[in-house]
């Protein structure tokens, strides 16, 4: 690409400038003037014959360094003043944060050699751009964030934190990722807030955040930016071919004397996947099968798998695709043992007829009681204590969260971060989340509901149920328990009747919502098998915590001691690797569960074009803007290096 030149000087400057060159070489051609001086005689003859050699006013220019150098310092000079460029690129700022998806979505391999080494190398292209004067901030996120690297203008340093990052097999939150490198960017000010004795403003921190992921996570609905200027650079291809494992767990039949092994797998490529499913029990091939699925389908699968009681299946899919991590899932079957249950209503028939059916009273023993149990010191004691692995509160909720797994029919936990809005009559449900176990085999577009309130859910939540007014049924963690709210009520008391309020109750949906509620939230799944842990999301083991021989070997054969809680139980939390994990107490294995990613977000992998963060849209782009490359500096440091050369050699010479 030629160069750019821009123009700093007049007509008559230039006229000036360009007259110096021809000056300084006149003056070489021109003879030395001579003055009569009287020599003695054997002088005479030798001057005489030098007067010879010149003959006219102007001499044969000679070979001077001198007067090279001198030349080469004035055209350094006029090249500089020209300012020549060429077109080039640079960073957009002088304060970045370079945010790197880990996620397990980076694993894909539609890019050489995965996304998460494209990713490492734009960012570090992104760092060699930086100028003196710029500073840098390296953070990794998946459903977590971490700083790598706080601010430093040392790019190896930033470069080394962005080579040390490794890929996670954990879902994708972008959120985390901008409250950490907004709190980061506005440390100044914040220290400025706390110093009583400064009394100047505040100082923000602006920075330009570059997002280098795939765009495979839940839409950011809270800005996070701060003082951050975010910039999205896209990783990956369009259209890369996967098909996915979202769901493997094993049931028993309705006669409970035999178990069934479902799956249920999705292509979400572009085109037709002919896939091997291989059944394991074991380690020992027990059976297999083969099924195509067409782009965008969900095809499921069924193995019998006979009266087993106790042991480990593992389904591995065989096709041509992008990602691996979804392409094996695990199950263990152990003998489960009925939940302990409490359901606290002023009256819900549909619900207790529901929890009554001889396929519930299998997965738990269930206790029902008004809302004025909630006052008593014996339901305090049995909460705190936990006493229940469930408790329902339907159309009322405690003063103080219980020791157990709860579900609010009509209110929300009274725990920080969830809110329930205003009354919204007929809600219209939109979307449903099937890859979660309380969801699974549920269909829900045929209910209908008179009036609810749209939920605020909690850190980490998820939303199982989406209407147009908003989450109708969301769910959160809570230390080693999770929390499910709905946001409609099933029935409402009308005088000394109680009156429905949905069309839930008498579809053929809500009956095995209860079951997968008890299954789920009462554990009973963590002891039959059918429970599949996210990566990173916690698990309540029924492991007393005080027992110190207690451990947990991971997939990769580490082993971690899990943490004490006041229930008298343990939590883990180390759920990172996918496969199974073995809680072994005395150098013996008591029980196993599995850790399957099971993220349609994650499997999805063509990347997102834009990302919407609050109420702002950040679409996809290089990161870079266009700039000039001048090398005027560069020229006026050589017209320096030739004019010092330039004076040592004259002084060299008229010291000779």
């Amino acid at each position: 690409m030629w160069p750019t030149w821009i123009n700093m000087l007049s007509w008559w400057q230039w006229a000036i400038l360009l007259a110096v060159p021809p000056a300084i070489t006149l003056l070489y051609f021109l003879k030395l003037r001579r003055r009569p001086v009287e020599v003695p005689s054997t002088y005479l003859w030798s001057r005489t014959v030098e007067d010879l050699h010149v003959n006219s006013i102007w001499q044969r220019l000679r070979r001077n360094l001198l007067l090279f150098l001198q030349l080469l310092l004035l055209l350094l000079i006029i090249v500089a003043l020209l300012r020549p460029a060429w077109r080039g690129q640079k960073l957009i700022g002088h304060r970045f944060v370079f945010l790197i998806d880990n996620s397990a979505s980076m694993r894909a391999s539609d890019v050489e050699p995965n996304r998460l080494e494209q990713a490492k190398l734009q960012a570090s292209a992104l760092v060699d751009n930086m100028i003196s004067g710029d500073v840098g901030m390296v953070i990794s996120f998946a459903d977590t964030a971490r700083v790598e690297q706080m601010f430093t203008g040392d790019r190896s340093a930033l470069r080394r934190a962005i080579e040390s990052i490794e890929p996670t097999d954990r879902p994708t939150s972008l959120i985390e990722a901008l409250k950490v490198a907004s709190a980061q960017t506005n440390a100044r000010q914040r220290t400025s807030e706390n110093n009583e004795q400064n009394t100047e403003p505040a100082e923000t921190l602006p920075a330009t955040a570059y997002i280098l992921s795939d765009g495979r996570f839940e839409q950011v609905t809270e800005s996070s930016l701060g003082a951050l200027t975010p910039i999205y650079i896209p990783i990956g291809t369009p259209s890369p071919a996967n098909v996915a494992i979202l769901a493997f767990t094993v049931r028993q039949d309705e006669n409970q004397d035999r178990r069934q092994a479902f799956a249920r797998l999705k292509n979400f490529g572009t085109k037709k996947s002919r896939v091997e499913a291989t059944l394991r029990l074991n380690g020992n091939l027990y059976d297999a099968d083969r099924v195509s699925i067409g782009p965008g389908e969900v095809q499921g699968i069924v193995f019998d798998v006979g009266q087993i009681d106790s042991g480990v299946l593992e389904l591995e899919i065989e096709t041509h695709d992008c990602l691996d991590a979804d392409n094996r899932a695990w199950a263990v079957v152990n003998m489960p043992q009925p939940a302990d249950v409490l359901l606290v209503s002023p009256g819900n028939h549909p619900l207790e007829l529901a929890l009554g059916t001889e396929r519930a009273s299998k997965l738990a023993h269930v206790v029902v009681e008004p809302p004025s149990v909630l006052e008593t010191p014996e339901y305090e004691t049995a909460a705190l204590g936990g006493a229940y692995d469930l408790i329902i509160y339907d159309r009322c909720r405690p003063a103080t969260m219980p020791q157990a797994n709860t579900l609010f029919f009509g209110r929300v936990p009274p725990v920080e971060g969830w809110s329930l809005g205003k009354p919204v009559e007929a809600p219209q449900i939109i979307d449903i989340d099937p890859n979660h176990p309380m969801m699974q085999w549920l269909a829900m577009d045929d209910v209908l509901i008179g009036e609810g309130r749209p939920i605020g859910v909690g850190p980490g939540g998820d939303i199982l149920v989406d209407s147009d007014a908003g989450p109708l049924l969301a769910i959160a963690p809570r230390e080693a328990f999770q929390d499910a709210a709905v946001g409609f009520v099933l029935v409402e008391q009308q005088e000394e009747k109680s009156e429905g309020r949905t069309t839930w109750f008498i579809r053929p949906s809500f009956p095995m919502f209860v079951l997968n509620t008890l299954a789920y939230l009462g554990h009973h799944v963590q002891a039959s098998g059918e429970q599949t842990v996210r990566p990173g999301r916690p698990i309540m083991l029924d492991i007393a915590a005080d027992n110190r021989s207690v451990l947990v070997a991971q997939p990769d054969g580490r082993t971690v001691r899990p943490t004490a809680t006041r229930t008298g139980q343990s939590s883990f939390s180390a759920t990172d690797q996918l496969g199974i994990y073995e809680v072994r107490a005395n150098g013996e294995c008591v029980s196993r569960f599995a850790v399957n990613l099971f993220d349609s977000n994650e499997s999805d992998l063509p990347p997102r074009q834009k990302l919407d963060v609050g109420f702002e849209e950040i679409a996809g782009q290089a990161g870079w803007e266009a700039a000039r490359r001048e090398i005027w500096r560069p020229l006026l440091l050589l017209g320096l290096f030739v004019l010092i050369v330039e004076w040592y050699i004259f002084n060299q010479r008229v010291s000779m």
